[in-house]
Order: structure tokens, then sequence, then C-alpha cells
């Protein structure tokens, strides 16, 4: 499979992620009485790391990225439906877990619903659960340093 993840930089790149979110995240938003607000999702949107997910058939979905000193967190990672079980998601959470070590960042974190089926590709990653509230479980991976790299 060959796949690209692209910067999402113009507004319709965050157009297509808002409206892709909120279509696979309505369901749980409701589950669990929150409020989905654009505004909201455009806000995040500026101060975060957007790629677009492509391959040879199209558009595949997006993830969104933050990093402080200790991790690189998943804030989302939204796939079309046509592309869910094909192995694009593990191939981006690779992809994720690649750049924390070239970044020489000990974790990658990543927030979930308590409901979302998701949690098992996290697993399946190398995720475990370090904490959950009413609505999600935070989970993380240990990242494995790249030789010669010291973490902070």
């Amino acid at each position: 499979m060959s796949l690209q993840l692209i910067p999402a930089t113009s507004p319709a790149d965050m157009a297509f992620a808002r409206t892709l979110a909120r279509r696979n995240m309505l369901p749980y938003y409701s589950e669990f009485g929150l409020l989905w607000v654009d505004d909201a999702f455009d806000e995040c949107w500026g101060w975060r790391d957007n790629r677009l997910i492509e391959d040879d058939t199209g558009m595949l979905g997006f993830i969104s990225l933050s990093v402080d000193q200790r991790a690189l967190f998943i804030r989302e990672l939204q796939m079309v439906e046509s592309a869910r079980g094909r192995g694009v998601g593990g191939l981006v959470l690779e992809w994720a877990h690649a750049l924390a070590v070239q970044r020489g960042l000990p974790l990658v974190r990543l927030t979930v619903f308590k409901s979302n089926p998701a949690q098992r590709l996290y697993r399946r990653h190398g995720f475990e659960q370090v904490g959950e509230d009413e609505c999600f479980l935070r989970m993380e991976r240990q990242v494995a340093a790249k030789a010669g790299t010291r973490r902070p």
C-alpha cells in the first residue's frame, strides 16, 4: 500500500477533516451527552500538525498531532469508512511512532472514547490504557529510542 501523509494547510483540508471527524465522532458525542462544536475543532486545527492520509485511490482520512517535551499526542485519527479494515490505521500509527522516535520522544499518547472499537487497533499497535474518565480511555505507547538518541 502506497500511503502518503501530506501536510493539511488549506481551508478545504480543514473542512474535509471537520466533516469527517463530525461524521465519525457524533455517535460517541451523543452517547456520552457531549456537544460537538465546529468552532472548537477549527480552533484546535490551527495549532496542531495536521496531515491528510492518501493513497492512489484518493483521500483516506487525516491525523492531527501535537507535541510536548515528553510525548507525541495523536489528537485525531479519522478514516473514511472505506479505508477501515485495510491496515491504513495501523500504518499511520507506525508512522506516528517513527516520528516520535525521530524526535527523541519517549511516548505516543492518545485518548479514545470508551465505546470506540478503535481501541482494539491501538492495543494491537502497543498502546496500553493508563487512565480513564467517564467518557474516555487514555492510552500510551512506549517509544524505543533511536540508536544514539538521548531522551529529555
